[in-house]
């Protein structure tokens, strides 16, 4: 988050601080268009030349890993994902840590298991565990995070499972207090009793919600298909799309970064 931060200051602001800020507070104007840009290109190179297993949103990559692979995870993308994904970030992208996040836990976690010569399925619970630490480090919520890596990446609730999965939440989520403090990430106040009116409210949004991600996600898999169809190299493509983020953000500036300021604001 930090590298986050840095390179948001360095690219809007034109300044070197690890303070957290958002892009909307730029003065570039029109000139904003080109910072996804720049940032797009940057990536593409990393892709190419370094390594094509940083493309992608992290979760689905570290799941084929985990299916396919038997959880061995590259040990550059340990160095390489995070790298990228601050830069997308950083630079307007407007995409969420999360996948990024439990993407190089995985892999850190899966390397150490390489480096002990485990088996794969232990490998698959480090690689689990790593993913884990990652989320409640980041968030300060050690219980979904565990709920999360387990859910996506082990398919089974066993205490030999959630066990390991579960001390590494906790310890990470030490780590975060002598850092952070003991508040989470996102803060929402006191919630009211679960009236049976709040009950259902809760089921609607939740169904509402849950209509809107999958329409998301088809749109996402949708136009990745057609970037597919584009008689250019793969690594143009995040360039081409930066330039609509780019020019959308140019338009809307609080639809450009992470979002996490959008969030507070909300909650």
């Amino acid at each position: 988050m930090l590298l986050i931060a840095g390179i948001t200051n360095l690219a809007f602001y034109g300044r070197w601080s690890l303070d957290w800020v958002g892009p909307a507070g730029h003065q570039l104007g029109a000139w904003v268009v080109l910072v996804p840009v720049a940032g797009a290109l940057v990536i593409g190179v990393m892709a190419r030349y370094g390594s094509a297993a940083i493309r992608g949103h992290g979760i689905p990559e570290a799941m084929d890993q985990v299916l396919h692979n038997g959880s061995r995870i590259p040990a550059r993308m340990a160095w390489l994902k995070p790298l990228s994904a601050a830069i997308s970030i950083g630079t307007g992208g407007p995409f969420g840590a999360e996948g990024p996040i439990i993407a190089t836990g995985g892999a850190l976690g899966s390397l150490l298991g390489q480096l002990l010569r485990t088996t794969a399925d232990e490998r698959k619970t480090l690689l689990a565990a790593g993913a884990a630490a990652g989320m409640a480090a980041t968030f300060g919520s050690p219980v979904s995070a565990v709920l999360l890596a387990v859910e996506l990446l082990l398919f089974e609730y066993r205490p030999r499972s959630i066990l390991p999965v579960a001390i590494a939440a906790v310890g990470a989520t030490g780590v975060r207090y002598l850092s952070h403090g003991a508040a989470p990430a996102f803060d929402v106040g006191s919630i009211g009793p679960a009236t049976s009116t709040a009950v259902l409210a809760y089921l609607v949004v939740g169904a509402l919600v849950g209509l809107g991600a999958v329409v998301v996600t088809k749109l996402v898999y949708g136009v990745e298909d057609q970037f597919a169809r584009l008689p250019l190299h793969w690594m143009w493509w995040p360039a081409l799309g930066a330039l609509v983020v780019g020019a959308i953000g140019w338009y809307e500036p609080h639809t450009m970064g992470v979002g996490y300021d959008n969030i507070e604001g909300i909650v």
